[in-house]
């Protein structure tokens, strides 16, 4: 059974979070997705990147997962904003993967988005 605490990660791009999008917002459950530039074990924090757009994962809660760069890796948590709109996802749950094609992923999202945004608009007719 899950915890009435954790909420379902949303699936989001690295590059749909800058401050001015909708889901950089404190305490979002965002799910992301990119490539591993580098890990700091001091501070169990990861970077990851998609393109030019970066973002720092907190991974001081997971457990059995290694880090090896330039891998693909896929991350849950709630996103945290610090001042000046630094933001870092502390993650709950991380897994790596390696031969995921991450356009095609991003083409499957915007495909779901326009689905459910359409079930959405024929549920309120």
């Amino acid at each position: 059974m899950a915890s009435a605490g954790l909420k379902p990660g949303v699936p989001v791009t690295l590059r749909e979070l800058e401050p001015s999008s909708e889901m950089f917002k404190q305490g979002a459950s965002l799910r992301v997705t990119g490539i591993l530039q580098s890990y700091d074990v001091n501070s169990a924090t990861a970077v990851i990147q998609d393109g030019s757009v970066s973002l720092k994962v907190d991974s001081q809660l997971l457990m059995d997962i290694s880090f090896r760069t330039n891998s693909a890796y896929q991350f849950i948590g709630e996103l945290l904003i610090r001042p000046e709109n630094d933001a870092i996802l502390q993650a709950h749950i991380g897994r790596i993967v390696d031969g995921l094609d991450l356009n095609l992923y991003q083409q499957a999202l915007l495909i779901r988005r326009q689905h459910e945004a359409k079930l959405w608009s024929s549920r309120r007719a």
